[in-house]
């Protein structure tokens, strides 16, 4: 699996699925908060596969490569 979720979006998916997994235990919203699970994996695995599916990267390119022409 190749990274292609990094920075903000990373930060943003673990904060909300720990926050959706939250709510969810303590019943505070419903089981679609169990979604928070998928958000929480995403982020701290840094991979999405439906970013693969739809050819979005959010990870920063390497110093050392340049962007194919």
């Amino acid at each position: 699996m190749l990274k292609n979720v990094g920075g903000v979006d990373r930060i943003l998916r673990i904060v909300v699925g720990v926050v959706l997994l939250a709510l969810a235990a303590s019943g505070q919203v419903g089981a679609w908060g169990w979604v928070g699970v998928v958000l929480l994996a995403t982020g701290l695995f840094s991979f999405c596969g439906a970013y693969t599916l739809f050819g979005f990267n959010t990870c920063p390119m390497p110093k050392d490569q340049k962007p194919q022409e």
